[in-house]
């Protein structure tokens, strides 16, 4: 049986999403290791003020491509884009790309969706649904194909605590959804979403349920796998580890931390943070094409790409100070409103007590510096989308999931074993503590564009902001004593009591050691 680089030698590939985090990462992925591939199409949707060829210039020039620059400077020659719009009829390709498509490709991978929590239904229905609806339509047209891979999520079926590696029946036939929605004004929608989406808490996971059984029906035309990804995280260990690009998930938490911004978080110490590394997820993916492609299951096989129940690793191991604190201690982000210091807790009231006193009241006194100053305030509008992302992360958060991951290992064990390394998606291997300082450094070398070289000027900011806080600390004791001890013979008793006890108890200690001496 060929190897995983072998079968994709001389294939034709199309890639959606190839714009994004995932899909880059699949781009870099496939080139490098399957230096023989034949070509990448990727489909590309131009923006304002930039052509198609522009978007996919400027993929190119990101730093996750630096080790094909140096390995194979013309690597680009084997990416030809494709103009693409996938909210638009037929995807809004030219019937001459059609033509090139359905004669050429032998293998489809769907990574794009829009993985917005609080999307508008109906965009989220056209984005994930009707257009996994549309490209399945042209790759039944395929006169090649050989796999089509479809990328959703874990959380696609969270209202379940236990997830097999099936497709379960869908909240609401999606035909039905999209001709009922069709004729509704946004406003009307907007108010029957809660009671659409029922036991999910976002469009975004009722929708990639949907799209999973759109792909399902399909299975008796193609041969389809379908990949459920849980929290992409950061790379792993390629093309190097810590590679990012985005404030999504726990990125963006990561650098609010970082920056001393975000100081509570609502979380359940105890649950599972399944974070999975990209990289994992696209040697996954890439090797579900190839055992696809080759073994042409009868049924669309499903692989849950998940960490809880392999090498779990729980949200207070990453929010206290031994991980993600001590790694931003160690490496800070330049110009930090606060030293990173944050409190995860599961109860509502103490958190709600430190958004208060650890947010929301010194975004209060900043702004009211700033406009003193002249300036524009603008932490309280900071806090306020913090606030707000925050939110739509607590469901994840807060609770735990069971993941079966036999399908996952089955494909492992049908992998070579030189094939396990090129393509590893072995988790047990991940080590966590340095997974997790990999993935800060990532996101100040490459989310935030920082320079490594700075991190002694960034360490002397830590500690100039340290010193204003313990003068504060100094000058608000003095304030209390001045305010309520000098004024009240009562609370000077109390006072002097305590430092009575004080005194006692290191006069105690003193002549305890003397003795023991």
């Amino acid at each position: 049986m060929a190897s995983v680089a072998e079968y994709y030698a001389g294939k034709s590939v199309l890639i959606t999403g190839a714009t994004g985090f995932m899909g880059k990462v699949l781009v870099e992925k496939l080139l490098r290791s399957c230096p023989e591939v034949k070509a990448l199409y990727i489909l590309v949707r131009p923006k304002a003020g930039q052509s198609m060829q522009q978007r996919v210039s400027d993929m190119m020039k990101c730093k996750l491509f630096d080790r094909m620059r140096e390995d194979n400077p013309d690597f680009h020659q084997k990416i030809i884009p494709i103009s693409s719009e996938l909210t638009q009829p037929g995807l809004a390709i030219s019937p001459e790309d059609v033509e090139r498509l359905t004669a050429c490709i032998n293998i489809v991978f769907h990574c794009a969706a829009t993985i917005r929590f609080d999307e508008p239904l109906k965009h989220a229905l056209q984005l994930n649904v009707m257009a996994t609806q549309q490209l399945l339509s042209l790759a039944q047209q395929m006169q090649h194909l050989e796999a089509f891979i479809h990328i959703s999520t874990a959380y696609a079926n969270c209202n379940r605590k236990h997830i097999d590696e099936v497709i379960y029946p869908p909240p609401v036939e999606p035909k039905k959804l999209i001709e009922s929605l069709e004729w509704m004004d946004e406003s009307i929608v907007r108010d029957i979403t809660p009671r659409l989406i029922g036991d999910r808490p976002n469009t975004y996971t009722y929708t990639k349920a949907l799209a999973e059984y759109v792909v399902q029906q399909e299975q008796d035309k193609l041969n389809i796998g379908i990949i459920r990804p849980s929290i992409v995280g950061a790379s792993w260990q390629e093309p190097f580890s810590g590679w990012i690009d985005n404030f999504n998930g726990p990125s963006g938490v990561f650098i609010a931390a970082g920056k001393g911004i975000l100081r509570t978080m609502r979380a359940n110490n105890d649950a599972v943070a399944d974070l999975i590394p990209v990289d994992v997820v696209i040697n996954l993916t890439l090797a579900a094409g190839w055992y696809t492609a080759v073994h042409r299951p009868k049924a669309a096989l499903v692989y849950n790409c998940t960490t809880g129940g392999i090498n779990p690793f729980h949200w207070g191991e990453i929010g206290m100070y031994h991980h993600v604190m001590s790694s931003f201690k160690r490496n800070p982000l330049e110009q930090a409103f606060r030293r990173p210091n944050a409190n995860i807790t599961s109860n509502y009231l103490i958190n709600q007590y430190w958004i208060l006193v650890s947010h929301k009241f010194p975004a209060l006194i900043y702004d009211l510096f700033l406009r003193l100053s002249g300036q524009k305030p603008q932490m309280m509008r900071i806090f306020n989308r913090l606030h707000k992302a925050i939110s739509l992360l607590e469901y994840f958060s807060s609770q735990d999931w069971e993941w079966n991951s036999d399908n996952m290992n089955m494909l492992m064990s049908q992998l070579t074993p030189e094939d396990r390394k090129t393509f590893n998606f072995d988790v047990r291997q991940l080590n966590w503590p340095e997974y997790i300082e990999n993935y800060c450094i990532g996101t100040k070398k490459y989310v935030l564009n920082e320079d490594m070289s700075d991190i002694p000027a960034a360490r002397q900011h830590l500690r100039k902001l340290r010193n204003i806080r313990y003068t504060f600390n100094t000058l608000l004791v003095i304030f209390i004593w001045r305010v309520f001890i000098a004024r009240s013979q009562m609370a000077r008793n109390i006072w002097y009591f305590v430092v009575s006890l004080c005194f006692k108890f290191l006069s105690y200690f003193r002549a305890s050691s003397t003795l023991t001496n």
